[in-house]
């Protein structure tokens, strides 16, 4: 499965932390270059060996294409684009939405893969590539507090496979991604500041998400960077508009 990456030039988005960060580190390692993009940021991790890194604002039409070119002119080519720039809000009860937080979040989460997918069709088609969108479980689920993130990743899920009959015809294949709770800093962040609220302690609420998954505990980063570079090589050559669960089965 790795060789199949050997050569191919992959564009993460959001790749300058996260999960986004530890696709781009396996690809890497799997024998891909490319570029990581992100907004610039002091907590901005350096690229992994083999890609460089660039500025990319993918609620913006302009900053999104000019990555593409950049991307495209230093490596030649385009095989595989990561789609995983999202935001994450706050829980709100329905009463509390704020609107205009509605509007930031809608930027990225929806409109911007829609750009991104918009801006690297062109170069996909050319290597007959591919496209892995990072969802979420919130993509067929819904729980309380979450209606903004729940709409959001419901619409990236309409746009994936929307995109993957359309392009379908060219050779590109577009999936997405649905990891359930994973313990990266973004997770922690949150739970620590319920925790200083009066909410559950850090570790018992860690605890909680891991018993209600089959396997007894949380999927990890490397389990959804494996599950991304599955989906990019030539062993899901016959996948496409498929939303994949890493959630270490979440019941």
């Amino acid at each position: 499965m790795q060789s199949s990456l050997k050569g191919k030039v992959v564009l993460v988005t959001g790749g300058g932390r996260g999960l986004g960060h530890a696709i781009a580190t396996m690809f890497a390692e799997a024998g891909a270059a490319g570029v990581v993009a992100d907004l610039p940021s002091p907590t901005r991790m350096p690229p992994p060996p083999g890609m460089a890194a660039l500025d990319c604002d993918v609620t913006s039409e302009s900053s999104v294409a000019a990555c593409v070119a950049a991307t495209v002119e230093q490596f030649g080519r385009l095989d595989v684009v990561i789609a995983n720039a999202g935001l994450v809000p706050g829980w709100r009860a329905t009463e509390n939405l704020d609107f205009d937080e509605w509007d930031r979040v809608m930027a990225v989460n929806a409109r911007g893969v829609a750009l991104t997918l918009a801006k690297t069709a062109g170069a996909l088609s050319s290597t007959q590539g591919s496209v892995i969108v990072m969802a979420s479980i919130n993509s067929y689920a819904a729980h309380g507090r979450q209606m903004l993130y729940t709409a959001s990743k419901h619409a990236v899920l309409g746009i994936v496979r929307a995109a993957a009959r359309d392009l379908g015809p060219r050779g590109v294949r577009v999936n997405a991604l649905a990891p359930g709770p994973i313990a990266t800093e973004a997770l922690l962040e949150r739970i620590r500041h319920r925790a200083s609220s009066g909410g559950t302690p850090t570790d018992a609420a860690l605890q909680d998400l891991a018993r209600s998954n089959a396997m007894g505990r949380l999927a990890t980063t490397a389990e959804v960077a494996k599950a991304a570079l599955f989906l990019a090589s030539d062993a899901a050559s016959g996948i496409t508009g498929v939303l994949l669960p890493v959630d270490a089965g979440l019941q």
